[in-house]
């Protein structure tokens, strides 16, 4: 059977229109069927180690903090008999020998994966880049030979400490160095939360009111930055009067026009934000961006449908219902959470119409240690941007970008050039950063960025490896 797009001239001598049963056989012929599905906030009770939480601790926010999982000892009281001892095993080597990011995951987060075997646990998508063991790894490369702690050379293009001047009218303010959660691909693995066996993270050496000073102080002779990204770490975990009064003094500085604040914890720590303390400060802010005319959003970073639960759709409603200007997301490209269209749309779909977020990035995962298993190579993301182009409305669709060192964020269609067999992608710029005001050459030399060796053909395999022993 043929499913028509528009009525056979019969239909339409007879006033018959295409039935419901057409357009379902439609979409079911697309290679994505859209539906829409109620979003569900798993039962934490179904934890031996929650069993008895009741629902007023569970949407605190002091009682999220204070039960964080922060070691395997944790984890086994959170999880009781429902892992295997294989598990923890492997999770154990991961922390002494691999892992660039301290454990830290909020009972939100731990309680939307699925625990319902040991298998099923290795398999979920939100515990592979938030609770990494050692069998996830790669044993051939484990890391790229051109991975580096600051992967993005931030610190580099510091204008005083944290604030990265990294684009013409854009500025990262980092103001502290901790989150409520730690993912296993944070690209900020040099500077953010503890140091671990393989990582003896950076610190700041500025006391935090003096580098904040310092940060507003060259906006303020900087008339050329107009957007400000307030990040770290994760604002969620700066005091709220500390970080209003920072916001609010970049709301007095005149060239600033846009203010996007970073934080993961609006889907990982929800309860925070619906606090009431913060909504009320919220409301304050965006009462005076509203004024102003700047534009005042938040940015969370969520991978997986898993992940966009009733909490975290109610914290998007209430920050919204602030008056702020949108909330979007950027999550981050990894392998075996989001790389497939499906897991990619279904996210999208989840975040617009059930919890109000606009799907805005999916970055590639950037070359820190111990990353291959999760990155990608450029192609693989080209055939996914591909792949969801079409399903979503134009605004709502991510766009798949690659932070390219020196450069930053492309298009994954944006490159120059493209050795595939040796993994090597060329990308080029159309401004300086701070590091090349004269240097006549950044506008038109190509910057590199490497595809994870084990995708390549085993002719490009080689070279890296005769490389590697030279």
């Amino acid at each position: 059977m043929t499913t028509a797009l528009h009525p056979e001239p019969d239909a339409v001598r007879s006033g018959e229109t295409a039935s419901a049963s057409g357009s379902a056989d439609l979409r079911a012929h697309q290679p994505y069927a859209y539906r829409r599905r109620p979003l569900e906030e798993p039962d934490w009770r179904r934890l031996p180690g929650w069993r008895s939480v009741t629902q007023a601790d569970w949407e605190s926010a002091q009682w999220q903090r204070a039960h964080c999982v922060k070691n395997v000892r944790q984890l086994r009281e959170v999880m009781g008999d429902l892992l295997d001892d294989r598990f923890y095993a492997d999770l154990e080597r991961d922390q002494a020998e691999r892992a660039t990011m301290s454990m830290l995951v909020p009972p939100q987060m731990l309680n939307t994966m699925d625990a319902s075997s040991t298998d099923a646990f290795y398999a979920d998508p939100v515990r592979r880049y938030m609770i990494p063991v050692f069998s996830d790894r790669r044993t051939d490369w484990p890391s790229h030979p051109h991975a580096s702690r600051d992967s993005l050379h931030e610190a580099e293009m510091w204008a005083v400490e944290g604030l990265t001047h990294r684009y013409p009218t854009k500025v990262l303010a980092e103001l502290l160095p901790t989150c409520p959660q730690y993912c296993g691909h944070c690209t900020r693995m040099d500077l953010v939360g503890n140091s671990t066996p393989a990582v003896d993270k950076h610190r700041f050496t500025v006391k935090p009111p003096d580098r904040l000073g310092a940060m507003l102080d060259y906006l303020r002779r900087t008339p050329g930055v107009r957007d400000v990204v307030v990040s770290g770490g994760d604002v969620a975990n700066m005091p709220w009067p500390r970080l209003e009064a920072f916001v609010d003094a970049l709301l007095d500085i005149e060239n600033v026009r846009d203010i996007r604040l970073a934080s993961k914890a609006l889907m990982g720590m929800p309860q925070h934000w619906l606090r009431d303390d913060v909504r009320a400060g919220m409301e304050r802010l965006a009462a005076k961006a509203t004024v102003r005319c700047v534009h005042l959003a938040i940015h969370t970073h969520v991978n997986s449908v898993r992940s966009v639960t009733p909490l975290v759709a109610k914290a998007a409603r209430a920050m919204l219902d602030t008056g702020i200007r949108d909330v979007r997301n950027q999550g981050v490209l990894l392998r075996g959470v989001n790389d497939s269209p499906a897991a990619l749309l279904d996210l999208s779909f989840a975040l617009l119409d059930e919890a109000g977020i606009m799907p805005y990035y999916l970055y590639m995962c950037d070359m820190i240690p111990y990353s291959e298993h999760w990155r990608l190579a450029v192609h693989e993301a080209q055939d996914l941007q591909h792949a969801i182009m079409g399903y979503l409305p134009g605004f709502a669709t991510p766009r798949i970008v690659c932070d390219v060192p020196y450069v930053g964020k492309r298009w994954v269609h944006q490159l120059s050039g493209y050795d595939r067999v040796r993994g090597i992608s060329y990308w080029t710029k159309n401004y300086r950063t701070g590091l090349e005001l004269s240097d006549p050459d950044a506008l038109t030399r190509e910057y590199e960025y490497h595809d994870p060796i084990h995708t390549l053909p085993e002719e490009g395999q080689r070279w890296w490896r005769e490389r590697a022993t030279a």
